[in-house]
């Protein structure tokens, strides 16, 4: 198992010893809402959606988003528990094709299930196209699904059809269900439990090392239990001390963004997981100030684990890089300043506020944001990039760390590496994301303010952006651990040397 993976295990084992009461969490996680309840906060939603939400129509007819409005309201006839009309919810908020229109658990649900101590399937799996690929194993001594070996079925589900079902639930920007994928991908487990629910065991087929089709029983993985078991052993004899909010903050920046530099490849590599934690310009002048002192000359962005955040990050670090002043966005634009419903908005009158100072209405009849859209943004001169620059980027590159590629592709110097963002490439509904709170479930419902259009020009076909140089995922890579995107900018690098 690797370090990744014990971690991801350990965690959610820190989240169960420190639990509350079994029954209390059952409360919760097993009430059922009414269906009157239930039809009255669908009609909610509905309403604000129609009147706010930027993109309802972008990718999805009216007359497609009313038949599935429609549809999940006639489906509604028993009482559901929470998790139940989430998935309702959730498969009817991918029709919008919208990456941040999301749905998200009630904080009450969100506070039981962190002390839940239910099994679940036991291994992780990278998924891309229809295969399912062994990341790690949690059942201790388990020879036969090691680490980079393909399964084929699950319960004799083959493997396109359990991926359909896992997507359904997940919003995305268009059609790029590359993010769905990383979704997946990142909490196989999870996810599967949400689609399928809990079984007593699961028969797997999977290919053997001669090739062979073969077929394994595995129990569930229950992880006070079993964590227990395998780390009893190697328990401290005395606890150490707890971290301090400190301490955990530097650990978290630290695997947030790193900077090193590789002298054999005269590289220096940046991995930004996010632009919304602290302490990013000193983190920027800091390493573009090393870049130019030791005069090297390739620079690799690892963008691949960017799930967005602050636009004013992501436009700082274009301004050490892009080759000439840019623009956020041709178009950045609400349909208006007054929330439908803003009683059930999370900081409606913040935004409020924030919106009036910020846009105005104009001829299409809509409030633009005039500085996001008119205004150029400098580039830093004196610490600008101006060597070669390779973009490592996935599904899971989205929001923000899209529009920060969608500035760069075709620009000279730059490379994108990977494969296609979850961000949408032509544009997407973002800048400001209140947060809906359902008055009778209290499902937590994201909605994006404004339409976002990067570029006029470009063709809205639904996709992502596409690399310059395609490194699709690989099951011998996962086996062996090779970065393989890693590994083709090298070989560029090589070559370009040449």
């Amino acid at each position: 198992m690797n370090k990744f993976v014990a971690l991801f295990f350990i965690i959610l084992t820190v989240f169960i010893v420190s639990c509350t009461g079994t029954k209390f969490i059952q409360s919760i996680t097993l009430k059922k809402i009414s269906p009157v309840q239930l039809q009255s906060d669908l009609m909610v939603l509905k309403k604000i959606l129609e009147a706010d939400h930027p993109s309802l129509y972008w990718y999805t007819p009216k007359d497609s988003i009313d038949y599935f409005f429609t549809t999940t309201l006639a489906g509604i006839t028993d009482s559901l528990t929470e998790q139940q009309f989430k998935n309702k919810l959730s498969w009817l908020m991918s029709k919008i094709r919208c990456g941040h229109t999301s749905v998200q658990s009630s904080k009450r649900y969100d506070k039981s299930t962190t002390v839940n101590r239910d099994p679940f399937f036991p291994l992780l799996l990278k998924t891309w196209n229809d295969s399912l690929i062994v990341l790690a194993n949690a059942i201790k001594n388990d020879s036969s699904l090691k680490r980079g070996t393909a399964i084929t079925s699950i319960n004799g589900l083959e493997n396109k059809n359990i991926l359909d079902s896992l997507k359904q639930f997940i919003s995305t920007d268009g059609y790029s269900d590359n993010f769905k994928n990383q979704i997946i991908s990142l909490n196989f487990p999870m996810a599967y439990k949400n689609s399928y629910g809990i079984s007593n065991h699961y028969i797997v087929g999977y290919i053997d090392s001669t090739g062979a089709n073969r077929f394994d029983t595995l129990e569930n993985y229950i992880p006070f239990r079993d964590t227990l078991k395998t780390n009893r052993d190697s328990l401290p004899q005395k606890s150490l001390p707890p971290l301090s909010k400190n301490e955990i903050k530097k650990l978290r920046l630290k695997a947030q963004r790193k900077f090193t530099v590789d002298t054999s490849y005269n590289m220096a590599i940046m991995k930004i997981a996010g632009f919304h934690y602290g302490s990013m310009r000193p983190f920027y002048r800091k390493n573009f100030r090393q870049l130019k002192n030791k005069r090297i000359d390739n620079l690799v962005i690892d963008l691949r684990e960017n799930g967005g955040g602050n636009i004013a990050l992501s436009n700082l670090l274009t301004k050490y890089v892009a080759a000439a002043p840019f623009r956020f966005a041709d178009t950045v634009a609400a349909i208006n300043r007054n929330f439908k419903g803003a009683r059930y908005i999370r900081g409606a009158n913040v935004y409020r506020v924030a919106m009036f100072f910020s846009t105005k209405k104009k001829e299409d009849g809509r409030f633009h944001f005039s500085r996001l859209e008119q205004h150029y943004f400098k580039l830093k001169n004196k610490l600008h990039y101006g060597g070669n620059i390779y973009i490592l980027q996935g599904g899971y590159t989205f929001s923000a760390a899209a529009s920060f590629i969608a500035h760069l592709k075709g620009q000279q110097n730059v490379t994108l590496v990977g494969e296609e963002t979850g961000g949408g490439a032509y544009g997407n509904s973002a800048v400001h994301l209140p947060v809906i709170v359902l008055p009778e479930s209290k499902l937590r419902i994201v909605l994006p303010v404004y339409r976002v259009v990067f570029n006029h020009n470009a063709i809205k076909d639904g996709h992502g952006i596409l690399p310059d140089v395609y490194v699709p995922p690989s099951s011998v890579a996962i086996k062996k651990g090779v970065d393989a995107k890693m590994e083709m900018v090298k070989e560029l690098i090589r070559k370009n040397n040449h």
